[in-house]
Protein backbone atom coordinates (compact mmCIF):
# COMPACT_ATOMS: atom_id res chain seq x y z
CA UNK A 1 0.00 0.00 0.00
CA UNK A 2 1.50 3.15 -1.03
CA UNK A 3 2.07 6.09 1.37
CA UNK A 4 0.91 9.30 1.94
CA UNK A 5 4.59 10.64 0.89
CA UNK A 6 3.78 8.40 -2.47
CA UNK A 7 0.61 9.52 -3.12
CA UNK A 8 1.56 13.51 -3.04
CA UNK A 9 5.16 13.09 -4.62
CA UNK A 10 3.25 10.94 -8.02
CA UNK A 11 0.27 13.99 -8.01
CA UNK A 12 3.28 16.02 -8.12
CA UNK A 13 4.89 14.69 -10.48
CA UNK A 14 1.69 14.34 -13.01
CA UNK A 15 0.78 18.54 -12.23
CA UNK A 16 4.35 19.46 -12.82
CA UNK A 17 4.75 17.56 -16.02
CA UNK A 18 8.53 15.96 -14.72
CA UNK A 19 10.24 13.68 -17.17
CA UNK A 20 11.08 10.21 -16.83
CA UNK A 21 14.41 11.24 -15.51
CA UNK A 22 13.31 13.60 -13.33
CA UNK A 23 10.89 11.26 -11.82
CA UNK A 24 13.52 8.83 -11.30
CA UNK A 25 15.73 11.02 -9.09
CA UNK A 26 12.89 11.98 -7.22
CA UNK A 27 11.83 8.31 -6.44
CA UNK A 28 15.16 8.00 -5.33
CA UNK A 29 15.53 10.80 -3.68
CA UNK A 30 12.11 10.52 -1.25
CA UNK A 31 11.58 11.31 2.07
CA UNK A 32 11.15 7.30 2.73
CA UNK A 33 12.82 5.85 5.92
CA UNK A 34 14.90 3.70 3.50
CA UNK A 35 17.85 4.02 1.04
CA UNK A 36 17.80 4.77 -2.66
CA UNK A 37 17.46 1.37 -4.60
CA UNK A 38 20.03 0.50 -6.38
CA UNK A 39 18.78 -0.73 -9.33
CA UNK A 40 16.85 2.66 -9.61
CA UNK A 41 20.48 4.20 -9.42
CA UNK A 42 21.24 2.01 -11.97
CA UNK A 43 18.81 3.39 -14.02
CA UNK A 44 19.20 7.08 -13.43
CA UNK A 45 23.31 6.55 -13.71
CA UNK A 46 22.53 4.80 -17.16
CA UNK A 47 19.87 8.04 -18.59
CA UNK A 48 22.80 10.65 -17.38
CA UNK A 49 24.79 9.90 -20.42
CA UNK A 50 21.84 11.03 -22.47
CA UNK A 51 22.03 15.06 -23.13
CA UNK A 52 18.74 16.07 -22.33
CA UNK A 53 18.67 13.55 -19.50
CA UNK A 54 21.81 14.27 -17.95
CA UNK A 55 20.96 18.01 -17.52
CA UNK A 56 17.59 17.07 -16.05
CA UNK A 57 18.47 14.78 -13.25
CA UNK A 58 21.08 17.24 -12.48
CA UNK A 59 18.80 20.09 -12.05
CA UNK A 60 16.57 17.48 -9.60
CA UNK A 61 19.51 17.00 -7.75
CA UNK A 62 20.83 20.85 -7.07
CA UNK A 63 16.86 21.28 -6.19
CA UNK A 64 17.13 18.26 -3.38
CA UNK A 65 20.69 19.67 -2.34
CA UNK A 66 18.70 22.76 -1.32
CA UNK A 67 16.39 21.20 1.43
CA UNK A 68 16.59 21.20 4.78
CA UNK A 69 15.13 20.60 7.90
CA UNK A 70 12.71 17.97 8.14
CA UNK A 71 13.44 17.02 4.17
CA UNK A 72 16.93 16.18 5.42
CA UNK A 73 16.15 12.80 4.08
CA UNK A 74 16.65 14.47 0.29
CA UNK A 75 19.96 15.90 1.10
CA UNK A 76 21.10 12.87 2.13
CA UNK A 77 20.34 10.70 -0.54
CA UNK A 78 20.95 13.09 -3.18
CA UNK A 79 24.30 12.98 -2.05
CA UNK A 80 24.20 9.09 -2.18
CA UNK A 81 23.03 9.41 -5.84
CA UNK A 82 25.75 11.70 -6.20
CA UNK A 83 28.55 9.47 -5.55
CA UNK A 84 26.74 6.86 -7.76
CA UNK A 85 26.64 8.91 -10.81
CA UNK A 86 29.88 10.28 -9.99
CA UNK A 87 31.09 7.02 -9.80
CA UNK A 88 29.10 4.99 -12.38
CA UNK A 89 27.21 7.56 -14.48
CA UNK A 90 28.58 9.74 -17.35
CA UNK A 91 31.84 11.94 -16.81
CA UNK A 92 29.91 15.27 -16.80
CA UNK A 93 28.46 14.89 -13.25
CA UNK A 94 32.12 15.30 -12.13
CA UNK A 95 32.78 18.01 -14.01
CA UNK A 96 29.33 19.57 -13.20
CA UNK A 97 30.09 18.86 -9.30
CA UNK A 98 33.67 20.09 -9.26
CA UNK A 99 31.83 23.84 -11.14
CA UNK A 100 29.39 24.07 -8.07
CA UNK A 101 31.55 22.00 -5.09
CA UNK A 102 30.80 24.99 -3.13
CA UNK A 103 26.98 23.87 -3.13
CA UNK A 104 28.66 20.51 -1.54
CA UNK A 105 30.77 22.06 0.68
CA UNK A 106 28.18 24.41 2.46
CA UNK A 107 26.56 21.17 3.52
CA UNK A 108 29.26 20.25 6.16
CA UNK A 109 27.62 22.75 8.59
CA UNK A 110 23.99 21.10 7.63
CA UNK A 111 21.97 20.85 11.10
CA UNK A 112 18.40 19.01 11.83
CA UNK A 113 17.86 17.26 15.23
CA UNK A 114 14.70 14.76 14.79
CA UNK A 115 13.35 12.58 18.07
CA UNK A 116 16.40 14.22 19.99
CA UNK A 117 19.05 12.77 17.06
CA UNK A 118 21.45 14.74 15.35
CA UNK A 119 20.08 13.32 11.78
CA UNK A 120 22.68 16.41 10.06
CA UNK A 121 25.75 13.93 10.97
CA UNK A 122 24.38 11.62 7.91
CA UNK A 123 24.82 14.75 5.90
CA UNK A 124 27.79 16.23 6.90
CA UNK A 125 29.97 13.08 6.44
CA UNK A 126 28.55 12.12 3.34
CA UNK A 127 29.34 15.72 2.00
CA UNK A 128 32.66 15.71 3.55
CA UNK A 129 33.59 12.57 1.66
CA UNK A 130 32.25 14.25 -1.59
CA UNK A 131 34.57 16.86 -1.50
CA UNK A 132 37.21 14.63 -0.85
CA UNK A 133 36.60 13.05 -3.41
CA UNK A 134 36.21 15.29 -6.37
CA UNK A 135 39.36 17.24 -5.14
CA UNK A 136 41.60 14.41 -5.64
CA UNK A 137 41.55 13.73 -9.51
CA UNK A 138 43.60 10.33 -8.99
CA UNK A 139 41.40 8.66 -6.69
CA UNK A 140 38.54 9.93 -8.55
CA UNK A 141 39.71 8.38 -11.09
CA UNK A 142 40.98 4.94 -9.90
CA UNK A 143 37.78 4.92 -7.61
CA UNK A 144 35.61 5.58 -11.04
CA UNK A 145 37.65 2.79 -12.66
CA UNK A 146 37.32 0.21 -9.88
CA UNK A 147 33.50 0.49 -9.69
CA UNK A 148 32.87 -0.06 -13.36
CA UNK A 149 34.73 -2.93 -12.90
CA UNK A 150 33.29 -3.87 -9.95
CA UNK A 151 29.78 -3.34 -11.72
CA UNK A 152 30.37 -5.23 -14.76
CA UNK A 153 32.56 -8.21 -13.24
CA UNK A 154 29.73 -8.90 -11.13
CA UNK A 155 27.15 -8.73 -13.84
CA UNK A 156 28.50 -11.11 -15.79
CA UNK A 157 29.79 -13.39 -13.12
CA UNK A 158 26.04 -13.12 -12.22
CA UNK A 159 24.33 -14.24 -15.71
CA UNK A 160 26.94 -16.64 -15.68
CA UNK A 161 26.21 -18.12 -12.82
CA UNK A 162 22.36 -17.96 -13.67
CA UNK A 163 22.88 -19.35 -17.42
CA UNK A 164 24.89 -22.29 -16.15
CA UNK A 165 22.35 -23.17 -13.45
CA UNK A 166 19.24 -22.84 -15.82
CA UNK A 167 20.82 -24.94 -18.31
CA UNK A 168 21.92 -27.51 -15.55
CA UNK A 169 18.84 -27.58 -13.16
CA UNK A 170 15.76 -26.60 -16.24
CA UNK A 171 14.72 -30.57 -16.73
CA UNK A 172 15.19 -33.41 -15.14
CA UNK A 173 17.33 -34.84 -18.24
CA UNK A 174 20.00 -32.15 -17.71
CA UNK A 175 19.61 -32.80 -13.92
CA UNK A 176 20.38 -36.27 -14.33
CA UNK A 177 23.19 -35.65 -16.83
CA UNK A 178 24.77 -33.35 -14.17
CA UNK A 179 24.71 -35.47 -11.46
CA UNK A 180 26.25 -38.27 -13.43
CA UNK A 181 29.15 -35.98 -14.58
CA UNK A 182 29.53 -34.45 -10.65
CA UNK A 183 30.25 -38.23 -9.41
CA UNK A 184 32.95 -38.92 -11.99
CA UNK A 185 36.34 -37.55 -10.94
CA UNK A 186 36.91 -35.34 -14.50
CA UNK A 187 33.58 -33.61 -13.88
CA UNK A 188 34.13 -33.19 -10.35
CA UNK A 189 37.96 -31.26 -10.89
CA UNK A 190 36.22 -29.18 -13.94
CA UNK A 191 33.11 -28.04 -12.27
CA UNK A 192 35.09 -27.09 -9.00
CA UNK A 193 38.01 -24.91 -10.57
CA UNK A 194 35.05 -23.56 -13.08
CA UNK A 195 33.24 -22.31 -10.11
CA UNK A 196 36.24 -21.24 -8.00
CA UNK A 197 37.79 -18.82 -10.52
CA UNK A 198 34.14 -16.89 -10.94
CA UNK A 199 33.84 -16.58 -7.63
CA UNK A 200 37.40 -15.43 -7.58
CA UNK A 201 36.85 -12.99 -10.32
CA UNK A 202 33.63 -11.87 -8.47
CA UNK A 203 35.62 -11.87 -5.14
CA UNK A 204 35.45 -7.48 -4.19
CA UNK A 205 38.72 -5.94 -3.58
CA UNK A 206 37.56 -3.29 -1.56
CA UNK A 207 34.65 -2.02 0.65
CA UNK A 208 32.97 0.16 -1.92
CA UNK A 209 32.83 -2.89 -4.29
CA UNK A 210 31.70 -5.03 -1.72
CA UNK A 211 28.93 -2.39 -0.82
CA UNK A 212 27.96 -1.84 -4.47
CA UNK A 213 27.90 -5.80 -5.24
CA UNK A 214 25.92 -6.30 -2.19
CA UNK A 215 23.34 -3.46 -3.42
CA UNK A 216 23.00 -4.75 -6.86
CA UNK A 217 22.57 -8.78 -5.38
CA UNK A 218 20.18 -7.16 -2.91
CA UNK A 219 18.17 -5.35 -6.25
CA UNK A 220 18.10 -8.47 -7.96
CA UNK A 221 16.88 -11.11 -5.20
CA UNK A 222 14.07 -8.42 -4.82
CA UNK A 223 13.00 -8.19 -8.83
CA UNK A 224 13.51 -12.16 -8.46
CA UNK A 225 10.90 -11.95 -5.10
CA UNK A 226 8.32 -10.06 -6.94
CA UNK A 227 8.33 -12.25 -10.46
CA UNK A 228 7.69 -15.44 -8.29
CA UNK A 229 5.20 -13.89 -6.15
CA UNK A 230 3.21 -13.06 -9.87
CA UNK A 231 4.12 -16.35 -11.11
CA UNK A 232 2.61 -17.68 -7.46
CA UNK A 233 -0.68 -15.29 -8.45
CA UNK A 234 -1.32 -16.18 -11.55
CA UNK A 235 -0.77 -20.25 -10.77
CA UNK A 236 -3.65 -19.00 -7.99
CA UNK A 237 -5.72 -17.67 -10.20
CA UNK A 238 -6.24 -20.67 -12.70
CA UNK A 239 -6.37 -23.31 -9.72
CA UNK A 240 -9.34 -21.18 -8.30
CA UNK A 241 -10.43 -20.74 -12.25
CA UNK A 242 -10.46 -24.93 -12.47
CA UNK A 243 -12.09 -25.29 -9.02
CA UNK A 244 -15.12 -23.19 -10.24
CA UNK A 245 -15.55 -25.23 -13.50
CA UNK A 246 -15.75 -28.32 -11.34
CA UNK A 247 -17.89 -27.12 -9.07
CA UNK A 248 -20.48 -25.83 -12.09
CA UNK A 249 -20.29 -29.41 -13.51
CA UNK A 250 -20.82 -30.81 -10.63
CA UNK A 251 -23.73 -28.71 -9.72
CA UNK A 252 -25.27 -29.90 -13.38
CA UNK A 253 -25.01 -33.64 -12.84
CA UNK A 254 -28.22 -33.89 -10.64
CA UNK A 255 -30.57 -32.46 -13.23
CA UNK A 256 -29.32 -34.79 -15.62
CA UNK A 257 -29.51 -37.75 -13.80
CA UNK A 258 -32.86 -36.93 -12.90
CA UNK A 259 -34.02 -36.74 -16.47
CA UNK A 260 -32.35 -40.09 -17.14
CA UNK A 261 -34.04 -41.29 -14.25
CA UNK A 262 -36.88 -39.86 -15.21
CA UNK A 263 -37.65 -41.42 -18.85
CA UNK A 264 -37.64 -44.37 -17.11
CA UNK A 265 -41.73 -44.33 -16.22
CA UNK A 266 -42.09 -42.94 -20.07
CA UNK A 267 -40.17 -45.77 -21.32
CA UNK A 268 -41.93 -48.31 -19.77
CA UNK A 269 -45.50 -46.97 -20.84
CA UNK A 270 -43.94 -46.61 -24.16
CA UNK A 271 -42.48 -50.64 -24.24
CA UNK A 272 -46.43 -51.11 -23.09
CA UNK A 273 -48.04 -49.15 -25.60
CA UNK A 274 -45.75 -50.86 -27.94
CA UNK A 275 -46.96 -54.60 -26.85
CA UNK A 276 -50.42 -53.49 -27.02
CA UNK A 277 -49.81 -52.47 -30.76
CA UNK A 278 -47.92 -55.89 -31.81
CA UNK A 279 -51.42 -58.04 -30.25
CA UNK A 280 -53.79 -55.37 -32.47
CA UNK A 281 -51.67 -56.33 -35.22
CA UNK A 282 -51.52 -60.02 -34.24
CA UNK A 283 -54.94 -59.71 -33.93
CA UNK A 284 -56.05 -58.78 -37.55
CA UNK A 285 -57.80 -61.42 -39.26
CA UNK A 286 -55.15 -60.48 -42.35
CA UNK A 287 -56.68 -63.89 -44.45
CA UNK A 288 -60.14 -62.57 -44.66
CA UNK A 289 -59.87 -59.63 -46.52
CA UNK A 290 -57.15 -61.26 -48.84
CA UNK A 291 -58.47 -64.21 -50.09
CA UNK A 292 -61.80 -64.97 -52.23
CA UNK A 293 -64.93 -64.36 -50.60
CA UNK A 294 -65.98 -67.87 -48.73
CA UNK A 295 -62.64 -69.39 -49.13
CA UNK A 296 -60.91 -70.68 -45.98
CA UNK A 297 -57.51 -68.57 -45.33
CA UNK A 298 -54.88 -69.19 -46.60
CA UNK A 299 -52.39 -71.32 -43.26
CA UNK A 300 -49.50 -69.00 -42.27
CA UNK A 301 -46.01 -69.61 -41.68
CA UNK A 302 -43.69 -68.51 -39.94
CA UNK A 303 -39.60 -68.80 -41.60
CA UNK A 304 -39.34 -71.49 -39.12
CA UNK A 305 -42.16 -73.46 -40.09
CA UNK A 306 -44.30 -73.04 -37.39
CA UNK A 307 -47.93 -72.12 -37.93
CA UNK A 308 -49.26 -68.97 -36.76
CA UNK A 309 -52.12 -67.89 -35.17
CA UNK A 310 -55.18 -66.24 -37.05
CA UNK A 311 -57.06 -63.54 -35.56
CA UNK A 312 -59.74 -65.73 -33.94
CA UNK A 313 -57.19 -68.24 -32.66
CA UNK A 314 -55.48 -64.78 -31.30
CA UNK A 315 -58.87 -63.62 -29.81
CA UNK A 316 -59.49 -66.72 -28.61
CA UNK A 317 -56.66 -67.15 -26.39
CA UNK A 318 -56.80 -63.64 -25.04
CA UNK A 319 -59.75 -64.14 -24.15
Amino acid sequence: MMNVHGLRRNVKNVVRNYSDAQVKVREATSNDPWGPPSTLMGEIADLSYNVVAFTEIMQMIWKRLNDHGKNWRHVYKALVLLEYLIKTGSEKVSQQCKENIFAIQTLKDFQHTEDNKDQGVNVREKSKQLVALLKDDERLRAERTRALKAKERFAQATARVGSEALAKYGSSSRRDSYNSDATSPRGEGDGASGLSSELECARPQTAGEEELQLQLALAMSKEEAEQEERLRKHDDLRLQMAINESQHTTAAMPNGGASSSGAGPSSSHHQAGAATGLDDLLGLNLGASGGPSGADPPSVTDPWGMPLYDGAQVSARRS
